[in-house]
C-alpha cells in the first residue's frame, strides 16, 4: 500500500495537497513532516537501532526511532505511531511536545522537510523492544558518549540535530 503524506508550505501550514510519499518530487516551496524520538530509560541511556542493510540511505547506520508523518497525522500522532511500529513500545498517554524543530531545504535532492524531535523519558527494559524487521536489525541502549563515538565513526544519523535538541531541553550543556 502506498503511503500518503501531507504537503506543507514554507510556513509549516498544510496546503491541502496529499501525495504518495515515494516518487513525489517537491518544489522549493513544498515540505513534508518528519519526527524523531530520543527515548531515554531510567538510567539515562538512549534507545538506538541499527538500520536494515537493504535501506537505500544510511544502511547499517545507527539512529533513533522516527520517520515521516502520514497524511492527516499530527506530529504527536506520527511520533507515537513510528515508535510503536519500529520498537513495539507504547508512549504513555501524557501529551508529547517536541523539544526541538527545524526546517531542511534541499532543493537539489527534493528533500524538503520539517522535523520535530521529541525527548521521551520512558520506564522500559530493552527486552520489551520488538524491532520491525524491515526497519532495523539491532537494538542497543547507549549513553550519550556511546552515541558521540558512533557519530565520530560516521555511523549515526541526525547526530547534530539530536545534540541540538538535548541542548535545547537542558539535558546537555551547549
Amino acid at each position: 500500500m502506498q503511503e500518503l503524506i501531507d504537503i506543507y508550505d514554507k510556513d509549516r501550514t498544510r496546503t491541502g495537497l496529499v501525495v504518495p510519499r515515494k516518487g513525489t518530487t517537491l518544489s522549493d516551496e513544498q515540505f513534508m513532516l518528519y519526527v524523531l524520538a530520543l527515548i531515554e530509560d531510567a538510567s539515562g541511556r538512549f534507545l538506538i537501532t541499527q538500520r536494515s542493510l537493504d535501506k537505500p540511505w544510511g544502511a547499517g547506520w545507527w539512529e533513533v526511532a522516527g520517520g515521516g508523518a502520514l497524511a492527516g497525522e499530527s506530529s504527536e500522532q506520527a511520533v507515537r505511531r513510528e515508535v510503536l511500529e519500529e520498537t513495539g513500545l507504547v508512549l504513555d498517554d501524557d501529551a508529547l511536545a517536541p523539544v526541538y524543530s527545524y526546517r531542511n531545504l534541499d532543493t537539489e535532492r527534493s528533500d524538503n522537510y520539517f522535523a520535530d524531535i521529541y525527548h521521551v523519558r520512558l520506564a522500559f527494559d530493552e527486552r520489551q523492544v520488538r524491532l520491525h524487521e524491515s526497519e532495523a536489525i539491532a537494538v542497543r541502549m547507549a549513553t550519550w558518549g556511546d552515541i558521540c563515538a558512533l557519530a565520530a565513526e560516521g555511523t549515526f544519523l541526525h547526530f547534530e540535530r539530536l545534540r541540538q535538541a538535548l541542548v535545547a531541553d537542558g539535558t546537555l550543556d551547549g
